[in-house]
C-alpha cells in the first residue's frame, strides 16, 4: 500500500505536469503520443489501385525501410501505369490537351516537397522528393518545376497516351465539364505509411480533374489540404473534389481531430461533415461532388470516410493486403 507521502508526491507531480500546455503535460505524465508504442509497419492508400501500390511499398517496409521510401515507391507504380487515367503517365489532360501533374510528400520530421502543374515528367512524386532534399523551398510550379526536374536528370516525356488523347478529342465536341462521381473525380492516389521504427510519412500524386482549366491546381500538392503528417499524432490524405478539401484544409483538419483524441475513422467522418456543412452554406450543387479521406495514427489505427458511396482504400499490414469500402455520409 502506498504511503501518504508517496500519494502526495504523485499528486504534486501530476499537478505540475498539468500546469504545462496539453502536449507537454501528457508527455510529462508518460501519456503523450511520443511515448505511446507505435505498431508498424502498415501502409494505407486510396482506391483500388492502392492494392498494387501497397505491394510495392511493403517491399520497403517489410525489409525495415523508411516510411518515406515506401510511400514514394508505392505511388510511383501508379504514376507509371498508362491504364490509370487519373495519375501520372496516361492521366487525362486539361481542356487544352496538356497533361499536368501535381504531387507532394511529407516525412516524420515535417520535411516537405511539392510540385504543381508539372508537364512532361512521369514521376512527379520523385521530383517532389528532390524539392524536399535539394532545395530550400517546399513547392515548385509549372515551367520552374519542369526546369528543376530536367536539371535533376529526370527525362522529358510525352505523357498524353493515345487513349487519353482520343477521349479528350471526343470531349472537345461538346466541351462540357461534367465530372462523374468516382470516375473522373477519383483523381488521386494518396498513401500513408508507418514504418517499423514508428515513423510516419505520406505521399499524394495526381493528374487532377479531367479537362480542367489549364493551370488549375487542386488539393493534392498542397500540404495541409491533400496531405498532412504529424509524427506525434498521425497522418491523413484526401481524394476527390480538391476545391472542397482546400476550403477546410482537410487533411490537417483530420490530423488535428486525431490530436484531440478522435479515432482516425471518426476524424475522417467529421472532416467530411465539415465539408458538407460548407456546401450547404454556399448552396453548392452536390451532384458531381465526391470527397474521401483516409487516416492513420501513431498507434497503427486507421480509417476512411467519404461524402458518397463508392470510395475504397487499401490496407497492408503483417496480416496481408486488402481493399476496404469506406462508409459514406450521404446515400448518393
Amino acid at each position: 500500500m502506498k504511503s501518504r507521502r508517496h500519494f502526495l508526491k504523485g499528486s504534486l507531480i501530476t499537478a505540475a505536469a498539468l500546469s504545462l500546455n496539453p502536449l507537454q503535460s501528457l508527455a510529462a505524465l508518460g501519456m503523450g503520443s511520443k511515448t505511446a508504442k507505435a505498431i508498424g509497419p502498415l501502409v494505407l492508400s486510396t482506391w483500388r489501385f492502392g492494392i498494387q501500390a501497397n505491394e510495392a511499398a511493403w517491399q520497403v517496409l517489410g525489409a525495415g525501410g523508411t516510411a518515406l521510401d515506401a510511400v514514394e515507391k508505392g505511388v510511383r507504380l501508379v504514376e507509371a501505369d498508362p491504364t490509370e487515367r487519373s495519375v501520372g503517365y496516361g492521366g487525362r489532360p486539361d481542356r487544352d490537351g496538356r497533361v499536368t501533374l501535381d504531387a507532394c510528400l511529407m516525412d516524420h520530421q515535417a520535411n516537405i516537397g511539392s510540385v504543381a502543374s508539372l508537364e512532361h515528367i512521369k514521376h512527379p512524386i520523385s521530383v517532389a522528393r528532390a524539392v524536399l532534399e535539394k532545395t530550400p523551398h517546399v513547392l515548385l510550379v509549372g515551367d520552374g518545376a519542369l526546369q528543376f526536374a530536367l536539371d535533376q536528370g529526370f527525362p522529358k516525356e510525352n505523357l498524353l497516351t493515345p487513349e487519353s488523347e482520343a477521349e479528350w478529342r471526343e470531349w472537345l465536341k461538346t466541351s462540357r465539364y461534367e465530372p462523374i462521381v468516382n470516375i473522373e473525380n477519383h483523381d488521386t492516389i494518396g498513401m500513408l505509411a508507418l514504418d517499423a521504427a514508428g515513423n510516419l510519412s505520406g505521399a499524394c500524386t495526381t493528374s487532377g480533374m479531367a479537362y480542367k482549366m489549364h493551370g488549375r491546381v487542386g488539393d493534392s500538392p498542397l500540404i495541409g489540404a491533400g496531405l498532412f503528417v504529424d509524427n506525434e499524432v498521425g497522418a491523413a490524405t484526401a481524394t476527390g473534389h480538391g476545391e472542397e478539401v482546400i476550403r477546410v484544409v482537410g487533411s490537417h483538419l483530420v490530423v488535428e481531430l486525431m490530436r484531440q483524441g478522435k479515432s482516425p475513422q471518426v476524424a475522417c467522418q467529421e472532416a467530411v461533415e465539415r465539408i458538407l456543412h460548407k456546401f450547404k452554406i454556399r448552396g453548392a450543387d452536390l451532384k458531381t461532388a465526391q470527397i474521401g479521406f483516409i487516416a492513420l495514427n501513431k498507434q497503427g489505427q486507421y480509417g476512411g470516410f467519404a461524402l458518397k458511396p463508392g470510395f475504397n482504400f487499401a490496407v497492408h499490414d503483417p496480416k496481408g493486403n486488402r481493399l476496404q469500402d469506406a462508409n459514406a455520409l450521404l446515400p448518393w
